[in-house]
């Protein structure tokens, strides 16, 4: 009983949305211009700024970035049943029909040993959808941050098999890759130089990959470590009324050493 006073609960607060988002549509100058374009680069933003609340892990932030993003998507439907292409109704039902398609060892016999086999399952029923992707990466968008990219490429590929044997031997590929940089960075050839860059980087994705850390996520805090230690040393020479350009590398390393001893 009080499953079903939950779903009612849940549908009811759904409904409520819905209705309102129709009313500012209709009755809003601004929500009544928007179109896919004009919303797509707000989506963006709105998508950046859940996964900021995500790595903060503030459950309340990640609550309001969570509704922001879902009236993306209720708006992007309401558009789509403006023209008679599709409505929520639609998104909901084929998002439905997906999921229990993949997961065919919960709503069927397949037997699976572990959550790697689910996901090369998961690949391999994408290929043999008749409206699916047809290409192992076709499903990776071009317009995807570099570094996302090559991590989601990578795991593509593991999904079929073409992955390491041992991923000790990764780093075998990342020395070989930084002895190739370095080899054009002694010719000094901009575009070999930066052509290796990117083979450096992508083997660097992999290994992190194979060991089961986000690249993404371990750049990002680095990021904010770098942040949290360079503005402690900026306030401490602001502090002592000097400028950051005024001290040797010298006198700015041990203050970067002191943000360290900090914890920052």
């Amino acid at each position: 009983m009080k499953q079903e006073h939950n779903r009612a609960t849940r549908m009811e607060a759904f409904g409520q949305l819905m209705d309102t988002l129709d009313v500012l549509r209709a009755e809003c100058p601004w929500d009544k211009e928007q179109t896919n374009q004009s919303l797509r680069p707000l989506t963006i933003e709105e998508t950046y700024e859940l996964s900021e609340a995500l790595l903060k892990a503030a459950p309340a932030e990640i609550c309001k970035e969570l509704g922001d993003v879902l009236l993306h998507i209720l708006f992007y439907a309401k558009i789509g049943s403006e023209t008679n292409d599709f409505d929520i109704q639609d998104v909901c039902e084929q998002l439905n029909q997906k999921l229990i398609y993949r997961h065919p060892h919960i709503f069927a016999t397949t037997q699976v040993a572990d959550a790697r086999e689910v996901e090369q399952n998961w690949e391999k029923l994408k290929l043999k959808e008749k409206d699916g992707n047809r290409s192992v990466l076709a499903g990776v968008p071009e317009s995807m941050p570099s570094l996302i990219k090559a991590f989601r490429m990578q795991d593509k590929a593991r999904g079929v098999g073409f992955d390491w044997n041992k991923k000790e031997d990764v780093w075998d590929k990342v020395q070989e890759e930084i002895q190739e940089l370095q080899a054009e960075i002694d010719q000094m050839d901009a575009d070999r130089m930066e052509s290796e860059f990117g083979d450096l980087f992508f083997s660097l994705v992999n290994a992190a990959r194979l060991y089961q850390i986000n690249p993404d996520n371990a750049l990002e805090r680095t990021n904010h470590k770098f942040r949290r230690r360079f503005n402690d040393v900026e306030a401490a020479t602001l502090g002592k009324g000097i400028s950051m350009r005024d001290l040797t590398l010298g006198e700015l390393e041990d203050l970067w050493q002191d943000a360290k001893r900090k914890g920052l």
